[in-house]
């Protein structure tokens, strides 16, 4: 069984341009920005490689970190700030490199051995493998003031084969089922539960759905993005989608592939045509349930804070656990992490490195949940602060859907990553627009991945 991340995962709440870029299959949906040198605060400072403490005298240094969209995203300037509160004489500068490439705009500044970028956020597993493998990475093992068990096994997946990792953790997201109350009430069936298998969600997503044409409600929405499909696969611990074999996804895509042929989920082609996203289709009432990344609990609660302003409706949601196949136990799910790393030609390692330290730990993980984002470090203080959020669900189910029991990395760290993950989307596409069959989709997986690892 492959290594995973066993998190007690408390919420996830973030601005949902910055959820979006963080999944692996989306290729970003925030417009780049220009690369621009933005301040989190007034004061400055001077460049030196020596961290300030709080309440100590030390000379004054300047971080220059790595984001992407910083008027959109809240963490980013509360850790900015949270930090340079505590630390005289530091000040953090961020570089905003647009979400759409992030990682591949990052890969650039860093070329040639420029030292002008110290702290580097890392948005995704493929860029992060390029990043280690180009050189430009500083290894971080042995040196985090936080141990290396509090991260529940993330730093294991992070470990590159030169068995150093050379990122931290310091936000997560996982996946849960998102659904309309007031639909459910309307058909008279009972609310989706936090111990569901897939199984049990298909009948669900069958039985809710009703209506024709303008008033058509679809049982679930699938989003275009292969993660919320064929990761359905990998919840049984067994499998990841780098291993070269594909035929353990036959019965997912079976079982979607059914429910798009009976009209029970939109037409995967229709969806992709249209544009159709599934913040929309959801918050419009054109779904019973939505499966999909906590981030898109911010964008409910901003939906229904801003609803009477907008002349709209708000939505009466609730969550619950991912669903799971036979056997498997309630609570695992999919996830994704945000990390921190340390430009290997930074002339202030020690500083970026008191910086990353502070993030990834108590201090920065409260100040993430403060702003309704999870962070990779859980704990029950923690989940309290995002359960206690503005628009947070008001049933216990939901609130239970926040602990989770084993989240599994949606792409394990390969060299390889990036390859797989293009033949894996293609041939995804492929099958869910019907241009081929599922058996020929995934030989075609089998054979172009197997190619790929003994490339």
């Amino acid at each position: 069984m492959r290594k995973l991340i066993s998190l007690a995962l408390a919420a996830a709440l973030t601005l949902s341009l910055a959820a979006c870029g963080a999944q692996t299959d989306t290729g970003g949906n925030a417009p780049a920005s220009t690369p621009a040198s933005t301040p989190a605060s007034t004061p400055a400072g001077t460049a030196d490689s020596t961290p300030a403490d709080a309440g100590g005298a030390a000379e004054e240094v300047t971080l220059n970190w790595a984001i992407w969209d910083l008027e959109s995203t809240a963490y980013w300037k509360a850790m900015a700030d949270g930090y340079m509160a505590t630390h005289d004489g530091v000040t953090i500068e961020m570089t905003d490199l647009g979400s759409t490439d992030y990682m591949t705009q990052l890969a650039t500044q860093l070329a040639g051995g420029n030292g002008e970028l110290d702290v580097l956020s890392i948005k995704d597993i493929p860029g992060y493998a390029n990043l280690i493998n180009l050189e430009v990475l500083e290894p971080l093992n042995g040196k985090l003031t936080t141990p290396e068990a509090d991260f529940g096994g993330v730093l294991e997946q992070l470990t590159a084969s030169d068995g150093n990792y050379y990122a931290v953790p310091f936000r997560s997201d996982f996946w849960v089922v998102f659904y309309n109350k007031d639909l459910f009430d309307a058909a008279g069936v009972p609310y989706p539960t936090n111990d569901m298998t897939l199984e049990e969600f298909d009948a669900l997503v069958k039985q809710m759905t009703s209506g024709e044409g303008a008033d058509k409600v679809y049982g679930n929405h699938y989003h275009t993005w292969r993660s919320d499909v064929s990761l359905f696969g990998i919840l049984d611990g067994e499998h990841t989608i780098v291993e070269g074999n594909y035929d353990f996804l036959k019965p997912i895509y079976e079982m979607v592939l059914d429910e798009q042929a009976g009209g029970y989920v939109m037409d995967y082609g229709e969806a992709k045509t249209s544009g159709a996203h599934y913040s929309g289709v959801f918050e419009n009432g054109q779904a019973a349930m939505c499966n999909m990344g906590s981030w898109f609990l911010a964008t409910l609660q901003t939906y229904n804070k801003d609803a009477a302003t907008n002349g709209v409706e708000p939505v009466n949601f609730g969550m619950v656990k991912y669903p799971h196949p036979e056997g498997v136990e309630a609570g695992t799910t999919l996830g994704t992490v945000t990390s921190l790393a340390i430009n290997a030609n930074s002339t202030k390692k020690e500083a970026a490195l008191d910086f990353i330290n502070w993030c990834s730990g108590p201090e920065g993980a409260a100040v993430v949940a403060e702003t309704g984002t999870f962070p990779a470090l859980s704990n029950p203080d923690i989940n309290s602060i995002i359960a206690q959020t503005e628009g947070f669900p008001d049933d216990e189910a939901s609130v239970e859907a926040l602990n989770t029991v084993a989240v599994y990395l949606e792409m394990p760290l390969s060299d390889k990553a990036s390859e797989i993950e293009t033949v894996l989307n293609t041939e995804h596409d492929a099958i869910m627009t019907g241009a081929e069959t599922i058996d020929e989709g995934i030989q075609n997986m089998n054979e172009q991945v197997t190619a790929i690892l003994n490339g």
